[in-house]
């Protein structure tokens, strides 16, 4: 059973993308549905093995590696941490899958696009059920070869192109820390399996090496190669840059790449490293101001921008950001538990965006919408739940699993965490803000497009509202359900066992009251504030920006990053590269190489033709030289 769940995403692919043409459009669609969502119903089963059973196994499928002391198998890990990974990606997976047979109906290249999602999906099962870092990495970069098949889908629009190399080269300056971290690891240990890597671990605390003329903690400098390597996945501050522009693909691709897939695997890699993370107290520093800093940088940029693709990418960014400072913080099962419920709120706000964009035909700028919350009855609706759990509103998932991140911050007690639980309660109050602009702009006021007649504007077929449906349900119920499982004592002893390893026991002390009312009246407060400045007094906001007119500028720019990295980066290394080419490959490789051998042999060809007058004596005269020539040495000799 639990091989079927990673065989038949891979077999769905194969199907899809090889026989495509021959089984035609609507059986690719029915194919590659069925057997990812035979996929999730099979990952629920495993689920619920491991809650009641505390099922824990792990599943040898083939020798891969063996070489010297190397030796890699390719296996399948599984404890509740793999278990929750599966549960949320083939689940989310599956919904896409079905969302796209109506969102994509129009495209005249389904099959290849269905085969990328399940080709996608096989890659992340393979990242979360690995037993060693090997698999892990391989399931890593299969994961990210296919976000480079789906951000540039339609590769015949320049931005698609563009964002598709972006999302590829940006997640590569991460990936190579990330390897360096897993030959740091071979080194020091002679294996890259986590199990024999966990128990060396308590070993080496005391190890220093010399890495790039610093002498640092052995412990910490894995951890930070490990985590740069997470950064670029997970889309945090400094190797962010290519998550907003990642929505250049299909809106089914955005809502399975920022919901439950590609972007968790930097949390999930964190979390499985645990045994490793929790000896390095510098590093989860780190993790902590990083996370934190990204979560207030996206919220900031969010409250500015008008795509509404790009919106919900830059609150998926924060979310982020929030899963990291949680684990920066040593509560690794809570940034999972907000890595569970995030995932189907924030796949229900973009593929509820993705039913927005379908009603006006592929127009995403909220500016241009408005007054259609009547015309889009379900999509307004499963929209609204969407962005109440987003904002963490009581009773809702986001909820739970918010307030616990920000509460256990506050209980680390530290500088830190202090710091990571104030910025996370004013993050929450601009999430609540930029969310509800959001919908007011979009369903609320009046029509604003000049394009379409409001009347043209429809609902989305049943085919599309059903995962919206489903999804509204984990957006409901979730945290309430899975809050004790998760992040209650029961569920340490339980349920996670030994797939999070915590030195020091989590507090079971509880924040003051006032602290806890803080952040829910901040989210409830904000609705009326959103109300009031993007539906009854809309010139409120043009006045605050004439005003603030350079912050407002700084953050639509988003903070400068991509003109920054532009002229640090690009532009010296694009003239550099000019000057490689026009001076060493032209002048010097081509000149003296073979521009310059077939310059010589022209020239010497021209002065030999001279030679070849056509008359017979000048010919014997120079032979009679040769002759004499030859003879004369054979003399001499």
């Amino acid at each position: 059973m639990e091989i079927s769940i990673i065989a038949l995403p891979l077999i769905a692919s194969i199907i899809s993308g090889f026989f495509g043409k021959f089984i035609g459009d609507r059986n690719s669609e029915i194919i590659t549905s069925l057997l990812v969502s035979i996929s999730a119903i099979l990952s629920a089963l495993v689920l619920y093995e491991v809650i009641v059973n505390q099922y824990q196994d792990n599943i040898t499928i083939a020798t891969w590696i063996s070489s010297g002391s190397l030796n890699v198998n390719w296996s399948m890990k599984i404890d509740a941490l793999s278990a929750v990974m599966l549960v949320v990606v083939t689940s989310v997976s599956a919904l896409v899958h079905i969302y796209s047979i109506g969102y994509m109906s129009h495209d005249p290249h389904k099959p290849r696009f269905m085969a990328y999602l399940s080709l996608f999906t096989f890659a992340m099962l393979m990242l979360v059920t690995s037993d060693n870092f090997i698999q892990l990495f391989f399931g890593w970069e299969g994961v990210g070869l296919c976000s480079y098949f789906l951000i540039g889908f339609w590769f015949k629009k320049e931005s698609a192109n563009k964002a598709a190399i972006k999302a590829f080269v940006v997640n590569r300056v991460g990936d190579f820390g990330f390897a360096l971290g897993i030959f740091l690891i071979f080194y020091l240990f002679g294996t890259v399996n986590y199990s024999e890597v966990f128990q060396q671990i308590p070993n080496i605390t005391e190890k220093n090496l010399v890495f790039l003329g610093i002498e640092i903690n052995a412990i910490d400098l894995i951890c930070l190669l490990l985590f740069i390597g997470a950064m670029g996945k997970s889309a945090q501050i400094l190797l962010h840059t290519w998550l907003p522009d990642a929505m250049e693909g299909p809106t089914p691709v955005s809502a399975l790449i920022h919901a439950a897939t590609m972007v968790t695997a930097g949390v999930f890699l964190v979390v499985r490293c645990s045994p490793i993370y929790e000896y390095s107290e510098f590093v989860l520093n780190i993790i902590t101001v990083i996370g934190m800093s990204t979560a207030f940088f996206a919220a900031t940029v969010a409250l500015v921008q008008n795509d509404i693709k790009k919106i919900i990418a830059y609150s998926t960014c924060s979310q982020l950001g929030y899963m990291f400072f949680a684990t920066g913080v040593g509560a690794y099962n809570v940034a999972m538990f907000h890595l569970f419920t995030h995932a189907f709120f924030k796949a229900l706000l973009f593929l509820g965006s993705g039913s927005v964009i379908h009603a006006f035909k592929d127009e995403q700028n909220i500016n241009n919408m408005g007054g259609v919350w009547k015309k889009l009855p379900y999509t307004y609706s499963l929209m609204i739940i969407g962005t109440l759990a987003l904002t963490g509103f009581p009773l809702l998932s986001g909820f739970y699993s918010k307030d616990a991140i920000i509460e256990f911050a506050y209980l680390r007690g530290n500088t830190t965490g202090y710091y990571a639980a104030g910025i996370g309660i004013f993050t929450a109050f601009l999430t609540s803000i930029y969310s509800w602009r959001l919908i007011f702009k979009t369903f609320h006021g009046d029509y604003n497009n000049k394009e379409i007649k409001i009347e043209d504007t429809h609902e989305s077929p049943i085919v599309m509202l059903i995962p919206l449906v489903l999804l509204s349900l984990g957006a409901i119920f979730a945290g309430f359900i899975f809050k004790d499982l998760f992040i209650g004592n029961y569920g340490l002893d339980n349920f996670w066992k030994d797939s999070i390893f915590f030195l020091k026991p989590l507090s079971n002390e509880h924040p003051p009251l006032w602290f806890l009312l803080l952040t829910p009246i901040l989210v409830i407060l904000s609705i009326p504030t959103a109300y009031y400045l993007f539906v009854k007094n809309k010139n409120l906001p043009e006045q605050i920006v004439k005003i603030n007119k350079p912050l407002y500028q700084f953050l639509l720019n988003k903070w400068y990053f991509d003109e920054l990295y532009d002229a640090l980066f690009v532009k010296p290394s694009k003239k550099f590269g000019l000057f490689l080419w026009k001076f060493f490959d032209l002048k010097i490789i081509d000149g003296f190489g073979p521009d310059g051998i077939s310059a010589i042999i022209k020239r010497f060809s021209i002065k030999a033709n001279k030679f070849q007058s056509g008359f017979i004596y000048q010919y014997a005269f120079v032979m009679l030289l040769g002759f004499s020539a030859l003879l004369t040495f054979l003399i001499v000799k």
